[in-house]
């Protein structure tokens, strides 16, 4: 278990995209560390991979710098048996798309991966996803 990863993970738990004009700093300020202009990407942009890259880099481990969850793909070392902390990386609309959503590894059931992410229901949480919708898990390397 990535105790590290865990524990920034949970020290972020329901901060959540504000409606209308106004946007939440701390969704803006994963924009701003790992490179971007928050400011002018506002809250309501897409900010799982966002989210993902500040708790990675955060932490001292390698990260993509890319706002495309499907960048995950690149970094890190794939597993079959993940821990907690691991990364997540799951299609969005199909397989072969190039939309996606990355988060980490919490726990597994039957059916279910559950991960803790940003950009889930518009906020920081952890959330069930169909286990056909994974792509790849992902060990991340120290930097």
């Amino acid at each position: 278990m990535k105790t590290d990863i865990i524990n920034t993970l949970l020290s972020q738990i329901d901060f959540a995209e504000i409606r209308g004009t106004q946007d939440n700093p701390e969704i803006v300020k994963y924009f701003d560390e790992i490179g971007f202009d928050g400011s002018s990407l506002k809250d309501e942009t897409a900010w799982c991979s966002a989210f993902a890259n500040w708790v990675a880099k955060t932490n001292g481990y390698e990260y993509t710098g890319k706002l495309t969850a499907r960048s995950w793909l690149n970094v890190g070392e794939p597993t079959e048996t993940p821990e907690k902390g691991d990364v997540v990386v799951l299609w969005r609309s199909s397989p072969h798309s190039w939309k996606g959503h990355v988060g980490f590894f919490i726990r597994q059931d039957e059916d279910s991966i559950w991960v803790l992410g940003g950009n889930q229901s518009n906020k920081v949480c952890v959330r069930p996803y169909p286990k056909d919708r994974l792509l790849e898990y992902i060990k991340l390397n120290k930097r």
